[in-house]
């Protein structure tokens, strides 16, 4: 599975992409620190999305939007930051 439609929700300062897919959901959470600085909370992948790229899906699609905004990810979930370290042009949009 290459697309995923990824959705974002906001709410003051906590926000989610949520990725939907055969019924299921995988999001992962942040908070907004500041205008130039967003904390990658958590990231959850049920069982039955596991291995179809759903999570590396959520991260990119953070990288992406951080990159328009012009806003650094602190990497703070494990995953995200596993993928930090496996994306090094990641580098330009995360805190670390």
């Amino acid at each position: 599975m290459s697309e995923f439609a990824i959705t974002q929700e906001v709410d003051g300062s906590k926000g989610r992409n949520i990725l939907r897919h055969d019924g299921v959901e995988a999001e992962l959470t942040y908070s907004i620190a500041s205008d130039y600085l967003t904390i990658a909370d958590h990231t959850a992948v049920p069982d039955s999305l596991r291995g179809t790229g759903a999570g590396l899906a959520l991260v990119t699609r953070m990288v992406s939007d951080a990159r328009k905004s012009s806003v650094k990810i602190a990497p703070l979930c494990p995953f995200v930051n596993a993928q930090r370290r496996k994306h090094p042009d990641w580098t330009d949009a995360l805190n670390v």
